[in-house]
């Protein structure tokens, strides 16, 4: 599927194409243009549209210290991307017809423009996100660095391309995130113990246990079958008519360490899915289960 966005100006992929070309980012050029707007957009929507639509909507915001109006933007932010990339990635996975056809080889190694798409919003994201953990370390501290350092490398990564297939599967890690929001604003806004935030927290748990620590557990699975499929036919020449979809990767270049840095990537992250599926479930109790001896 083509990318349904439209292209980049002419001038702008001429520019990145060298940087790209010396970091074997083949198709970034295609969607550069997206990565940036999309930064814009999240950097807009922290620097003007929640500061002014919060102070609007709420009166709490505006007594809200400098650094909690940092953190609320930032929430306000999340917010917004976690439902636009979900969506993006749903809908490619379910309108893109070449997804359901591709090989393992294709699913590492192939490119559709569509999924690219998917790729170049969440990587604009995440260099918000860098840019923002930069600019206020010492709020968020140096975990939260590393944190965006890792992400906006790993996606950035993809446009080898590499792995495209499954930048859409994981980022149905999303679908948990705007819960996690709301529990946040919740606290904010003094209803903390309330019929809403439990009702809040009750999803929050239901979707990240379906969508980080079920779906992400498979798509684990699946992609370190890919890898082992794929590195065992490395050196197998390809046939000459492999279409459109491994056009950008003929040589299918897939370093070792490539490979042990996904999948470490992979374990890593879903060790701390579980960690922090725990520490919801602690924070869920903590507010609305009361300590023995104590009146509700």
């Amino acid at each position: 599927m083509i990318d349904p966005f439209f292209p980049p100006i002419p001038a702008l992929k001429a520019w990145v194409e060298p940087f790209c070309e010396f970091l074997h980012l083949r198709t970034l050029p295609l969607h550069i243009h997206e990565v940036f707007g999309a930064y814009l957009l999240y950097h807009t929507i922290f620097e003007y549209f929640s500061p002014t639509i919060s102070g609007i909507v709420s009166s709490r915001y505006t007594k809200l210290s400098s650094e909690g109006k940092i953190r609320w933007n930032m929430h306000c932010v999340s917010f917004v991307q976690s439902v636009f990339i979900s969506y993006l990635a749903i809908r490619t996975m379910l309108v893109d017809k070449e997804r359901h056809e591709m090989t393992s080889q294709e699913r590492i190694w192939g490119y559709t423009g569509a999924a690219g798409l998917v790729q170049a919003t969440a990587c604009g994201y995440f260099l918000f996100d860098l840019v923002s953990m930069m600019r206020f370390l010492k709020i968020f501290g140096l975990p939260m660095l590393a944190h965006a350092v890792s992400c906006l490398a790993t996606y950035t990564i993809g446009f080898r391309p590499i792995c495209n297939f499954y930048g859409s599967t994981f980022l149905i890690y999303e679908l948990s995130t705007p819960f996690l929001n709301f529990h946040w604003f919740f606290d904010k806004l003094g209803m903390t113990g309330s019929k809403a935030q439990l009702y809040n927290g009750l999803a929050l748990i239901g979707t990240f246990f379906c969508a980080r620590l079920v779906w992400g557990t498979y798509a684990t699975i699946t992609i370190y079958k890919d890898v082992w499929e794929t590195w065992q036919f490395r050196d197998v020449p390809l046939p000459s008519n492999t279409g459109e979809i491994l056009r950008h990767n003929p040589e299918r270049s897939f370093p070792l360490w490539l490979a042990f840095t996904y999948l470490a990537g992979h374990i890593t992250l879903n060790a701390l899915n579980v960690y922090w599926f725990n520490k919801m479930i602690e924070a869920v109790r903590k507010r609305f289960v009361k300590p023995p001896g104590k009146e509700i």
